[in-house]
């Protein structure tokens, strides 16, 4: 942008470097997942480039990036295969999309590869694949299609869908309310009324007293039960739920949850909708988080890692029974009233099944359960650091939760604040992770080396020391 294009004082007043790209940005842009008020004091970190596991900002300085972008670079940042798959896919069919009966060769070479590549539903194979852009807009739409489908039955009044605390499945009006994070829904009139919520599964936090994980993932399903049964079976339609809860904190189930839980929901005849937005295509270790924790969904959303997060594609996997309901509804009434202009883009198409063949030429998952327990192994090693009270994950994910005291779990004051300040002293050194609350995230890129690993928690481990030493200095920290 020529700089006379700038506004008189649009820059409003701060460090930044008058007319800079940080400058500008705090002038022009809003960003989601950011306070808005800080922004325009501290400004942006600006990155310029990236290679394999690392980014690089406008200095030059490497950061490890350890929640992969945002968990969705299973590839790095520097795959010349999809950007070359792209360049060419550009070339060759800039724009088309999949309304009225038309397709292209692209989208449907990617629903055959993703319904050869998905776990079991309770009905055996997956039927079709829905495209769109986003995670959010797969689970938007998956709430549509639960109310399409019971519609179809003849069931107008199961319409109420229920999803977990700390979950997170979106930010469209409908998905953030499923999202079970205060942030998501204050001040944006949030949850809608056919929303409910059930308890999060995290034994560290919520587990009573010498509650075994087995006895806890009981009371979580005897709970769901309950809820159920206050709200009318007949009226609940769905349950949505992660295998591995990412946004709430890395949340991982204890033995015997889904197993559990999906016996309550086929009690009742409510379908289990499983986001695997960040867990699916080998980041749990397996090819799907479902295939993980024994899950057999009836529907399945994905997205993130399906293009390696190079171009934006989502997909919505769904079971035979859903879309005959499907077939034969739009047959009665003239038509499936619902989809979206970019889904199932020719080029975001190919990108993401030039993806999967990656995944599978390099044997990626191969490496992930090679790794895999070398990063839990260096993350559970910090559990023992006086800042830690748990470290938690599976595969290529993990967290570290923060707390003011290990023996009563109590957090800083205010809860929240720590989770910040760490993710800074992480950057200090070179690493770029995720807040949630007091827990600090980490996903790096499925193509991590061990070496690469040690690097990243050896990084983590300074900054928490240097985080503990800021603590101690102030009086904010006296635990041994």
């Amino acid at each position: 942008m020529p700089d006379d294009v700038l506004k008189p004082n649009a820059l409003k007043p701060n460090s930044l470097k008058p007319n800079s790209t940080a400058a500008r940005d705090v002038a022009w842009h809003l960003h989601g997942y950011t306070n808005a008020a800080r922004h325009e004091v501290t400004g942006p970190l600006v990155i310029v480039r990236g290679q394999g596991v690392r980014v690089f900002d406008e200095d030059g300085r490497d950061y490890i990036e350890g929640l992969a972008g945002l968990w969705c670079t299973a590839l790095g940042f520097d795959e010349t295969r999809l950007a070359d798959v792209a360049a060419e896919a550009m070339r060759r069919l800039p724009f088309y999309h999949t309304f009225g009966h038309k397709t292209h060769p692209a989208v449907v070479d990617l629903a055959e590869k993703l319904i050869a590549l998905a776990p079991q539903t309770p009905h055996g194979d997956f039927s079709k694949v829905f495209f769109a852009n986003s995670g959010s807009e797969a689970n938007d739409t998956a709430l549509k299609i639960v109310r399409y489908y019971n519609n179809a039955l003849g069931r107008p009044e199961k319409k109420k869908i229920i999803s977990r605390d700390k979950a997170y499945h979106g930010v469209t009006l409908a998905t953030a309310g499923l999202t079970g994070l205060p942030a998501n829904h204050r001040d944006f009139d949030l949850p809608l009324d056919f929303i409910r919520h059930t308890g999060c599964p995290h034994h560290y936090r919520f587990a009573e007293p010498e509650e075994s994980p087995e006895q806890f993932a009981s009371r979580r399903a005897e709970e769901l039960e309950k809820l159920i049964l206050a709200e009318g079976p007949d009226t609940v339609a769905a349950m949505f739920a992660e295998p591995v809860m990412g946004a709430g904190g890395v949340i991982v189930p204890p033995p015997t949850y889904f197993e559990k839980i999906q016996a309550v929901l086929r009690k009742y005849d409510i379908l289990l909708i499983a986001d695997e937005v960040i867990c699916g295509f080998g980041r749990t270790g397996t090819a799907w988080g479902s295939e993980t924790y024994g899950m057999k969904p009836d529907m399945l959303a994905c997205a993130k890692m399906l293009s390696s997060g190079y171009l934006p594609i989502s997909a919505l996997l769904i079971s035979e029974p859903i879309y005959q309901a499907i077939k034969d509804n739009s047959g009665r009434i003239g038509t499936f009233g619902h989809g979206f202009t970019y889904g199932g883009h020719p080029v975001a198409a190919a990108v993401a099944l030039e993806t999967l063949k990656i995944y599978a030429d390099r044997d990626i998952l191969g490496h992930v359960q090679a790794v895999g327990p070398h990063m839990q192994a260096r993350l559970r090693a910090l559990a023992a650091h006086p800042l830690v009270g748990e470290a938690r994950g599976v595969g290529l994910i993990g967290a570290l939760e923060i707390v003011a005291d290990k023996a009563t779990k109590a957090p800083f004051d205010p809860p929240g604040g720590m989770g910040l300040r760490a993710v800074a002293a992480c950057q200090d050194v070179g690493v770029i992770c995720r807040a949630m609350g007091d827990t600090i995230a980490f996903a790096p890129p499925l193509i991590i080396s061990e070496a690469e690993i040690d690097q990243l928690f050896d990084r983590v481990e300074t900054a928490l020391n240097a985080l503990l030493s800021q603590l101690r200095a102030e009086g904010k920290f006296t635990p041994d």
